[in-house]
């Protein structure tokens, strides 16, 4: 099978990064604010689609909150989900980011997915890692293209909250409420998806590869080799727990250690917000809460008694896989983007017993209920170029429900696997890519443009899928949204560097490598909230956007 973009790669990076948008300039501000019975307002209806039933359906949680569908095998149906060619002709262009060889225009695979949506669409994939500059090059010069993706990670570089309306088209019009049953596979999107393409209380984004189930990442172990020793993921319910575990899984004299760093993935386990809290009415950093400390300490132990291996300690963490794969290290935080078909394939390269396994979320105390911050329900956006006739917009926006039909169906594997014959041929029910399909056909094209919401699929390793749903099925109701959750805000530039508290993050980081005390690192917080804006930040937080559109929640 063709190695597909892992959504979750690109969402791990919008968890990780700031919640708010960095946009200069306060008149701009206003494009990016969302009040609440606005958002309601504009945002679509949601309506799951039931055109392909998943071996392993989704199961709901809390606060919106539910697993991704899983499918053990490639939907051997095919489904056609559009009735007839959803363009009428016109000729487009689009530009997605491209991390990888740009297929040449015209070739055949375009060529028949213009046959397929009925008009001509003119894909212009631009270098992924020059794409923050490419990009304020165009709006500069007004020459954005007819459909365009915008990276969320990169929502203060290209400014789309001042985007939104001047060089944007709204799409409100067309897609707010029962307007988008219209389009029924882009109304199976999760309305928290469409939030993220929402700015003044107007819709303008089309997501991709959303998903309901969406955290920062898991602290995974080998489960093959632990369970081996008699130890199972559920004997860990309390970081005392965990604790005792790398010292019983740690022999430094046989070079295996018990762990790899897992601090970005472990200190929510202290019931500790990804950035911030409300507590009384009040707004609060995660700086300011004493559990963050209490995390930091525990984290700076586990370094000091050696359960952390040394090249993790030095910050080499190019090999770590490797590390995890040889068994050298046992325990690894990582993205959920881990649990798939190439990691089965590399690690039962280098052991055939290799199984990966994730712990359940817990608190830290072992008594209280787990608690787990959802991270953005995307960060991969597209947007229609204002100039587009109304016309024009419900053209494309047909053709983007095309690009958006379920996980399996026939359009779904037209879009992400091209031609039968041509681009592809089925190997033991696994759509292959032929020569042509690996050259022409790219995750980062038109799926960047739309897509269904996310799956969990691994054809050729269905223990790999049963394991990744089954461990969502167990947590899904530890999710929560946190403060400002999915929330588009515009924010001065010059308190972007509060709010990336660089300082702070390299004391955290020497902190639970063991190199440094907890008070050094408090000593910074001290320092950042003071003399590094973190004072001025939470303020204008609290005045511009707590105050006036609440927590998002």
């Amino acid at each position: 099978m063709r190695p597909e973009l892992n959504r979750r790669s690109f969402v791990a990076l919008a968890t990780a990064a700031p919640l708010l948008a960095a946009c200069g300039g306060v008149a701009r501000q206003k494009a990016g604010a969302n009040t609440g019975a606005g958002l309601r307002a504009a945002l679509p209806a949601y309506v799951p689609s039931g055109s392909v039933r998943p071996d392993i359906p989704s199961v709901a949680g809390g606060a919106g909150a539910a697993t991704d569908p899983a499918f053990l095998a490639y939907p051997s149906s095919r489904v056609a989900t559009v009735r007839g060619i959803p363009g009428r002709g016109g000729s487009y262009t689009a530009v997605t980011p491209l991390w990888g060889t740009v297929p040449p225009a015209g070739n055949s695979f375009y060529e028949a997915m213009n046959t397929a949506l009925g008009v001509t669409l003119t894909m212009k994939p631009a270098d992924g890692n020059n794409y923050n500059t490419i990009v304020p090059t165009m709006t500069a010069a007004r020459r954005l293209p007819d459909w365009i993706q915008l990276p969320t990670w990169w929502n203060s570089v290209f400014d789309v909250g001042g985007l939104a309306g001047t060089q944007l088209a709204d799409l409100t019009p067309y897609l707010a409420g029962d307007k988008i049953k219209r389009y029924p596979n882009l109304a199976a999107i999760p309305t928290g998806a469409w939030q993220t393409g929402a700015w003044g209380d107007r819709l303008y984004g089309i997501p991709s590869f959303s998903s309901d189930f969406v955290v920062a990442g898991a602290v995974f172990h080998r489960r093959d080799i632990l369970e081996a020793k008699g130890i199972t993921a559920g004997q860990v319910r309390s970081a005392d727990d965990l604790m005792n575990l790398g010292r019983e899984l740690t022999d430094a004299r046989r070079g295996v250690w018990a762990f790899d760093d897992v601090w970005t993935y472990l200190f929510p386990a202290w019931n500790v917000p990804l950035t911030w809290d409300v507590q009384d009415g009040r707004l609060i950093h995660k700086y300011e809460m004493p559990q963050f400390f209490e995390a930091l300490d525990w984290h700076h132990r586990l370094a000091r008694a050696g359960y952390l291996h040394p090249d993790a300690v030095a910050g080499r963490n190019a090999d770590a896989a490797t590390r995890f794969y040889s068994g050298k290290v046992l325990i690894s935080g990582g993205g959920t983007g881990a649990w798939s078909l190439a990691d089965h394939q590399s690690g039962t390269a280098a052991d055939a017993d290799y199984r990966r396994g994730a712990f359940d979320f817990f608190a830290a105390d072992g008594t209280s209920a787990p608690r787990v911050a959802m991270g953005l329900s995307t960060n991969v956006v597209s947007y229609l170029n204002s100039r587009l006739r109304p016309d024009q917009i419900e053209e494309l926006l047909a053709v983007a429900d095309y690009l958006a039909a379920p996980f399996g169906s026939a359009e779904y594997t037209m879009v992400n696997f091209g031609v039968e014959g041509v681009h592809f041929t089925m190997k033991d029910g696994v759509p292959t890519a032929t020569e042509d399909g690996r050259k022409f056909v790219q995750a980062m094209t038109f799926p960047f443009l739309a897509s269904p919401p996310a799956v969990i699929s691994n054809p050729g390793a269905a223990v790999v899928t049963r394991d990744h749903a089954a461990w969502q099925a167990a947590n899904v109701r530890a999710l929560y949204k946190p403060v400002f959750w999915n929330m588009n805000i515009g924010m001065p530039r010059s308190l972007s560097g509060a709010a990336a508290a660089q300082a702070v993050e390299d004391a955290v980081k020497d902190c639970y490598h063991g190199r440094t005390k907890v008070s050094e690192v408090q000593a910074a917080v001290s320092t950042w909230k003071t003399g590094g804006g973190g004072d001025r930040l939470k303020q204008w937080m609290t005045d511009n956007v707590l105050d006036k559109y609440g927590t998002g929640r």
